[in-house]
């Protein structure tokens, strides 16, 4: 018989094991579920790929052959290992959802509005372990080893899959105190004698961009007494009356709820900058964890934003 350098199939390693126990193909073929033919085939094939014989045959029993005999003993704990990961891996993708999730969130938009639903994720799926890495930058989901994103603005066109959950709304908006203390701009040309607070963040930060009528774009240039490249301590000295506010809606929702901001300049749209999205790298099996994940932030986001009260 010609030795074959191939990796027999599960089915003939199994085959082989039942007979091998069973002591007939007739029993291994009940065992198996199949007709003893089938088994006996199987076990022939085998023997071919092997280039040597396992087992003797006779009308009433199977018997090892010496090569038979120290084969069955290598490939049983391997078959079982084999079969065993199978069902262990299979869990991720038909069974509960388990495992950990490596999750990639923005920063301040991450820790206001998604870590209570990550908090309510991990009671309903207490076999998912997250681990999550708040940061601005768009991290390489596969390069460095992430399941899922959310990421705020305009995605560069990619291999990962993408679904917008929210658009992203910006505003002017302003503590009542300063209004009272400055008053209110009638239009964006007003803004020049006002103080702004500017976000070093932004591409271009001492100029606002407006949308007047006609579909013209204007943009003024701005000035303050607060410069940040940090969202959040720019509107904690907006509430303080430091001055005008250029926000993103999520980024001032409470405030806006409570009153402790007032948006202006409603009647003159400030240009949108991308969305919120759920971005993860593939469609075809997904682990059952991220598609777990998955549906819920998409739920989440299915009716009233979470920063819209």
């Amino acid at each position: 018989m010609q030795q074959s350098n191939s990796v027999p199939d599960t089915e003939a390693l199994a085959a082989f094991i039942a007979v091998a126990e069973e002591g007939s193909f007739s029993a291994a073929g009940h065992r198996l579920h199949r007709d003893a033919t089938v088994v006996s085939r199987r076990v022939q094939n085998l023997e071919q790929s092997l280039g040597v014989r396992l087992v003797e045959r006779s009308t009433r029993r199977v018997v090892l052959t010496e090569a038979g005999d120290l084969y069955l003993g290598r490939i049983r704990p391997l078959l079982g290992g084999l079969l065993a990961a199978g069902l262990e891996a299979g869990r991720f993708s038909d069974a509960e959802p388990r495992g950990r999730l490596r999750l990639a969130l923005p920063g301040s938009f991450g820790r206001m509005w998604l870590m209570p639903m990550l908090v309510d994720f991990l009671a309903a799926y207490p076999g998912v372990t997250l681990d999550v890495a708040f940061s601005n930058r768009f991290v390489d989901l596969i390069g460095e080893g992430f399941d899922l994103a959310i990421r705020l603005g305009v995605l560069p066109d990619s291999r990962l899959m993408t679904r917008k959950l929210a658009e992203r709304k910006r505003m002017i908006c302003a503590s009542p105190a300063y209004l009272g203390r400055r008053g209110v701009p009638a239009s964006p040309e007003d803004l020049i004698g006002h103080e702004c607070l500017v976000f070093a963040g932004k591409t271009n930060p001492n100029a606002w961009e407006f949308i007047m009528p006609g579909a013209r774009q204007l943009v003024v240039p701005i000035s303050g007494p607060f410069i940040s490249d940090d969202a959040e301590a720019l509107v904690l000295a907006a509430i303080a009356g430091q001055g005008l506010l250029y926000a993103t809606d999520w980024l001032v929702g409470r405030e806006l709820a409570d009153g402790r901001l007032v948006r202006i300049l409603e009647g003159f749209p400030v240009p949108s900058e991308g969305a919120v999205y759920m971005v993860h790298p593939s469609s075809r099996h997904v682990p059952n964890k991220t598609r777990a994940f998955a549906d819920w932030i998409v739920e989440r986001f299915s009716g009233r934003l979470p920063w819209q009260g």
